[in-house]
């Protein structure tokens, strides 16, 4: 076998199968890199993806000030969901890049178009200065954010279940939800502290401008530890082989359409939950609520720091349950407690607030955390990356972008602010019933 200067020289084609067990052979620092690569390019891009969510208010007064306030937010939610369409078409590039050239090639070009496109937001005037150019330019540089999302979280998963030892595969590929929230905690800590500081004159003059411009230097390190990486030893075999499928995506939808369908169900409780609960509601409590900004931004603070050690628990629980059992329990917890979280956070109490917010964030947690390494484990080496990246960017695309705007859509025509809760637990609902039709896969070997 052909020597890789980031894979060491006991790592042998037999050990490349988990039956051998394979990532045991793998030099443990090589395997460090790898997890610390994968948290700080995945953080870099959710930190500027989350900026959009937490700083929507100010951002709609910015670009639609001629609207109502509740409709200037509608168009803005709308514009975070519309980028979201450009998801599946990144989720088969993405895929078709990390599958036949390679995943570290895919990530290491993925995060740069993130950055680049974030930090040309910084520089956007508002539509006080350029009209209606100022909105249908911010759309456009959303639409490049989706795009080069779209084969983040995926890229990353597969990346790290491939280095990963066969019985802790879990834990490894918790990392990427781990890191999300950590981009998420940073932005909401951004927005809390920016608009604790600032009168909202200055928030919208110059002060929802920062966390975007901080996106370059973020982003230009990212992609500096990516490149630095080797590809994973399950894939380079593939390579070595000349076994890496040419096409994945349609061998993709030719032999394994049954899981991309499952996959795709499983996601959907992944996708309502995370930006409902972790990116929606601080603009839920302050706006639908009355909750103080600060508050608000607190709250979701503190259920994110949370989060990131319940991540950890998930994987390993993962690993020792398997992840339909996990799965299907965080399914079920939200069909039955969704409604009655919300009923509870209407009653405006901060420390009630607080209290739910953690533990819709723990219920969550048991998806999230899990959901990485069932959908890499889903499909076989060669289309592991369009896979995970096509079934979890659609349901992402149709309800996981559209989460804040049809909550917010949904409180506006019924009156009703226990809406979102409905919405998540129908999501829960069909993400159960995927699950249960899914085999067991923290068992069975990557082939």
């Amino acid at each position: 076998m052909t020597q890789h200067n980031e894979v060491t020289s006991s790592t042998t084609p037999a050990a490349l199968n988990d039956s051998a067990p394979a990532a045991d052979t793998i030099d443990p620092q090589i395997r460090r890199k790898v997890v610390a690569a994968s948290f700080i390019g995945n953080f870099v891009e959710w930190f500027d993806y989350a900026a959009y969510g937490y700083l929507a208010v100010t951002i709609a007064a910015v670009f639609f000030p001629e609207s109502a306030p509740q409709t200037a937010l509608l168009l803005t939610f709308g514009l975070f969901a519309i980028s979201f369409l450009v998801r599946p078409l990144g989720g088969f590039v993405w895929g078709h890049i990390g599958d036949r050239i390679g995943r570290r090639e895919a990530l290491s070009w993925s995060i740069l178009l993130m950055s680049g496109a974030t930090f040309a937001i910084a520089l956007l005037p508002g539509y006080l200065t350029i009209g209606i150019a100022a909105p249908l330019l911010l759309l456009a540089l959303r639409l490049v954010q989706g795009f080069s999302a779209s084969g983040e979280y995926a890229g990353a998963s597969a990346f790290l279940v491939e280095y990963a030892p066969a019985n802790r595969r879990g834990l490894y590929a918790a990392v990427v939800p781990a890191s999300t929230a950590a981009g998420l905690l940073l932005g909401s800590l951004m927005a809390a502290l920016l608009t604790g500081l600032l009168d909202p004159e200055q928030m919208q003059s110059w002060g929802w401008r920062i966390p975007f411009l901080l996106a370059a230097p973020m982003g230009l390190i990212g992609r500096y530890i990516r490149t630095k990486l080797e590809d994973s030893p399950v894939f380079l075999e593939l390579t070595e082989d000349e076994s890496a499928s040419k096409t994945p995506v349609s061998s993709l939808f030719r032999n394994h359409w049954k899981q991309l369908l499952l996959a795709a169900g499983a996601v959907l409780l992944n996708a309502v939950g995370f930006y409902v609960i972790l990116s929606y509601m601080p603009t839920y409590l302050s706006q639908e609520l009355g909750l103080a900004s600060s508050l608000a931004y607190l709250a979701t603070t503190v259920a994110l720091a949370t989060y990131i050690g319940f991540i950890f628990i998930t994987g390993m629980l993962s690993d020792r349950f398997g992840r339909r059992r996990v799965l299907m329990t965080a399914s079920v917890l939200f069909i039955l407690f969704t409604v009655p979280a919300f009923m509870l956070l209407e009653t405006g109490n901060f420390a009630m607030i607080l209290v739910v917010q953690v533990l819709l964030g723990a219920m969550l947690t048991l998806n999230d955390g899990t959901l990485p390494s069932f959908l890499a484990e889903m499909f076989p080496t060669r289309v592991r990356y369009s896979g995970f990246a096509v079934s979890f960017n659609l349901s992402n695309a149709l309800f996981g972008g559209t989460a804040p705007f049809v909550a917010t859509l949904l409180i506006a025509s019924s009156g009703s602010v226990l809406a979102p809760g409905w919405y998540l637990m129908g999501a829960a609902v069909v993400s159960l019933v995927a699950v249960a039709l899914s085999v067991e896969t923290s068992k069975k070997p990557l082939t």
